[in-house]
């Protein structure tokens, strides 16, 4: 009996091993054969149990089974990596509550929180869920009308649905509880400019910029604004300063170019013209 023990042992540490490196090389097929048969001799809550449930949860989430994952996921315990599958494995079996709660518990924060729905709704987005997430958001809000951050982040799911009037709103919500957020200013600023509001976006970018000055985006879009006011002084220096914090922006030194030309500076736009050729437009 001794020998027999001794026997299966082995054979199922080989397995383990085995099973690891085959993850480890991305045959993850492989690792959930072996990983599986050595889970059967391995003792429930040991280190090398719970190294294989893990891997085998892993390997099912990135073959795109998340579902199959969640019973492995769940005999690892309260760690990170297998909170952040088990919110999203969960969520695609439909389990919307066991989602939350998992998102919640890698956060640290309670499950039945506002916070924990806010942070759901952040990582579901992150995978592109905007209407799941835009759901949690607002069951966050439900609970907390005051939360920080809710408004913001229903204000950028809005914003790249070209909602811009919600997500002006949804902005100015968020700056009524937090008025110091460079990024709520910015983000209202721009949102405004995409209306061609440049009276109401030159404001709100400016306070953006007096809160946080090494941001270069808002100083592009501020350039924006005044070039379009034919304020070519300030477009210049603000332009002139995004550079400085992102030289190789192709809309920062495009919009500079055009302000120099506007104010007949030919000579001094010249160079930036060459330097727009071996910059990538999607900058």
């Amino acid at each position: 009996m001794g020998t027999t023990l001794f026997l299966l042992a082995m054979l199922a540490s080989s397995q383990h091993e085995s099973g690891v490196a085959l993850y480890q090389h991305q045959d993850y097929a492989g690792a959930i054969a072996a990983l599986t048969e050595a889970s059967k001799t391995e003792t429930p809550g040991s280190v090398e149990y719970k190294e294989s449930a893990l891997l085998i949860g892993q390997s099912y989430f990135n073959i795109n089974q998340a579902p199959k994952a969640i019973p492995w996921l769940e005999k690892v315990g309260s760690v990170n990596e297998a909170n952040y599958m088990l919110g999203y494995a969960y969520f695609l079996n439909h389990q919307r509550a066991e989602a939350v709660a998992a998102f919640a518990r890698l956060f640290e924060v309670k499950e039945d929180s506002a916070a924990a729905h806010m942070v759901a709704g952040q990582m579901l987005l992150k995978r592109n869920y905007e209407k799941d997430a835009a759901d949690e958001l607002e069951a966050a809000l439900t609970m907390d009308p005051r939360l920080p951050e809710a408004h913001f982040i229903l204000a950028e799911i809005e914003i790249s649905a070209n909602r811009l009037d919600e997500g002006i709103a949804d902005l100015r919500k968020e700056l009524a509880v937090n008025p110091d957020d460079s990024m709520a200013w910015y983000r209202l600023g721009d949102a405004y400019s995409r209306q061609e509001n440049w009276d109401a976006a030159v404001p709100c970018l400016q306070r953006s910029i007096w809160i946080n000055q090494f941001y270069s985006a808002p100083f592009i879009v501020l350039g924006k604004c005044y070039w379009k006011q034919k304020n070519y002084f300030n477009a210049e220096a603000s332009l002139k300063r995004a550079l400085v914090l992102d030289p190789a922006n192709y809309s920062a030194n495009y919009l500079l170019v055009q302000t120099l030309m506007a104010e007949g500076k030919k000579e001094e736009a010249e160079p930036i013209l060459e330097k727009l050729k071996t910059l990538p437009h999607e900058r």
